[in-house]
């Protein structure tokens, strides 16, 4: 497959599941928002979602007033945002219709329907829960077409690894949002009722109530919540289940130059694999996300510049 097609496949589902995860996570946030808490750690929580996507710069150059109203339309609308969920679902529809030879009809007709709507959908005032419900929607669909009517080949692992690398870092920041924000001064077992609906809304943020309810059948702790979205390889969003998938399409795919690429990703799998959750506490969860959000970074660099076409070529 020519690198420049393997390129406009990656990205493209990279830019798809990164519309999803930033509608998953500005819906985290205005539910927050909701709770009974005070002006300044409302205010914490959304200028924690611009430092975790390093947009703060960005918004600030733009943005004399810093408020929800104007966050949602920075991260939701806002064009000089390439993160920005219109310019994500843009640049997905773009790089689809780039190799609309290699995609079925109905991937072709799914992307660009989801850029067509999009128009009519991107209003916030009334319910802007409504709207990521639908980004959420739309992207799903398109990853169930992909899967119902594409060929596995090659380029279906390419969406593969764009899917998943970007689900990776996703995942991570969800997670490291929460701990950026104020901490509370209660301990695990004795969890405050504002603390309890924000782990239950990071929860469903990631899809993933109902799955700890069944897999824990308990309180929601911070600690089994960690566990779930880091270790545990049967969540569909968790850093171990991401992994596995990089590193089982990377084997498919590699060539003469790919080792080190290949070697990175076996080492990130592994430490993930063989973790224990009270391990990763000790040595600070913070920490941990962190070099994780470091490294994902550094791979995703290595497989442009190994199969795809290098960044800023």
């Amino acid at each position: 497959m020519l690198s420049r097609t393997a390129d406009h496949l990656y990205w493209m589902a990279r830019y798809t599941e990164r519309a999803e995860n930033i509608a998953r996570m500005l819906d985290v946030a205005v539910q927050t928002s909701m709770l009974p808490q005070s002006q300044l750690d409302t205010e914490r929580t959304w200028r924690a979602i611009l430092g975790i996507s390093e947009l703060q710069e960005v918004f600030d150059a733009e943005h004399a007033v810093f408020d929800e109203k104007n966050v949602l339309a920075f991260m939701v609308s806002d064009p000089a945002n390439p993160s920005s969920i219109v310019s994500c679902l843009t640049a997905a529809r773009e790089n689809a219709r780039a190799v609309r030879g290699v995609l079925t009809t109905e991937v072709w007709e799914t992307q660009n329907a989801t850029w067509i709507e999009l128009r009519d959908r991107v209003a916030l005032d009334s319910d802007p829960s409504a709207f990521f419900e639908w980004v959420k929607h739309r992207c799903h669909l398109s990853r169930g077409v992909t899967l119902g009517t594409m060929l596995a080949d090659e380029a279906m692992v390419f969406i593969h690894l764009g899917t998943f690398l970007e689900r990776a870092d996703s995942t991570a920041r969800i997670l490291d949002v929460k701990y950026h924000a104020p901490k509370d001064s209660a301990s695990d077992e004795m969890l405050t009722q504002r603390e309890f609906y924000y782990w239950a809304a990071l929860l469903r943020s990631v899809a993933g109530f109902e799955i700890y309810r069944k897999v824990y059948r308990d309180s929601i702790t911070p600690a089994r919540v960690a566990e779930l979205l880091i270790l545990r390889a049967d969540m569909p969003r968790s850093l171990l289940a991401c992994m596995e998938q990089v590193v089982s399409n990377l084997k498919a795919v590699r060539n003469d130059v790919s080792v080190d690429t290949e070697r990175l990703a076996g080492k990130m799998h592994a430490q993930l694999q063989f973790a224990r959750i009270e391990d990763i506490l000790e040595a600070g969860l913070d920490n941990t996300l962190g070099k994780f959000m470091k490294d994902i970074f550094d791979l995703g660099n290595r497989i442009s510049r190994d199969f795809l076409v290098p960044l800023g070529a």
